[in-house]
């Protein structure tokens, strides 16, 4: 579990956990991580989960929309009232474009508090997390060096077509929610990923999260790299996933991964 000192606040409204590198220079990297909605789901647990304690950067955890601090009124009841009325509507989209959305200005803020270097820039993610990492490098807007992505969520339809198997629920697609499954197909948009991408997925986990991570490889070639994680399902973390933890066997394997890839590819 990480030990190193931590700073915990709110940037622009979004509540952060901010591990800082042993050395600042003026070009030291900052990646930005969001957690899960399964465990780790808050900022803080994703920040013991995936730590990545030896990378010579800043490492930044925010934590998600209708997720952790940041749950809606009613808490975990409305929240799975919203999924279960409307999962792609009432979650998936308010979820990412409100995070995508809102980290400019979390950069922007966070550059000042913590005095950030205005060095390379990397984001990361698991699961829906995962989906908005995408979503900004997509995006543009923040010019990103290389993503890290543990089970994610690079095409919204198998995704849901899992939470069915999983909660013996059938979701009842519109027009609408088909739109936003294919804006959120990050296979089809691969030519809007500009940078290193790594993708790491549990062998264990659903084919909805395998299958489509094998596919988004194979479109990006060699920016990316396809990790298989030996018996790993999809949590990264034990229930309930909201409090910093021990590390887990497949934690410590996902941030090995995760600091390998920043290491080599978020060179200050």
């Amino acid at each position: 579990m990480q030990t190193s000192p931590q700073i915990q606040g709110v940037a622009a409204g979004v509540p952060f956990v901010a591990l800082p590198p042993a050395d600042v220079s003026a070009a030291t990297p900052v990646v930005f991580t969001w957690h899960l909605m399964d465990a780790p789901r808050s900022a803080v647990a994703m920040a013991s989960a995936l730590p990545m304690a030896g990378l010579p950067a800043w490492r930044v955890y925010l934590g998600l929309p209708m997720a952790g601090a940041r749950l809606p009124e009613g808490g975990f009841d409305e929240f799975f009232r919203r999924a279960s009325e409307d999962y792609v509507l009432n979650v998936a989209e308010p979820v990412t474009e409100q995070a995508a959305n809102e980290f400019p200005s979390v950069l922007a803020e966070l550059r000042c508090q913590l005095s950030l270097p205005d060095g390379p820039v990397g984001v990361a993610g698991g699961s829906a997390g995962a989906t908005i990492a995408l979503e900004v490098l997509a995006r543009a807007e923040v010019a990103i060096d290389a993503a890290a992505l543990v089970s994610p969520v690079t095409q919204l339809a198998p995704a849901v077509a899992a939470n069915e198997r999983r909660f013996g629920l059938t979701y009842g697609w519109t027009e609408r929610s088909r739109a936003v499954a294919d804006r959120y197909d990050f296979v089809r948009r691969a030519g809007e990923l500009d940078a290193h991408v790594l993708l790491v997925v549990g062998e264990q986990d659903d084919i909805a999260f395998r299958e489509p991570a094998a596919a988004l490889h194979d479109v990006l070639g060699e920016r990316s790299r396809l990790v298989v994680v030996p018996a790993m399902e999809h949590a990264l973390a034990e229930e309930p996933g909201l409090d910093a933890a021990p590390q887990t066997p497949h934690a410590a394997t996902v941030d090995a991964e995760f600091t390998a890839w920043f290491a080599k590819h978020l060179r200050a």
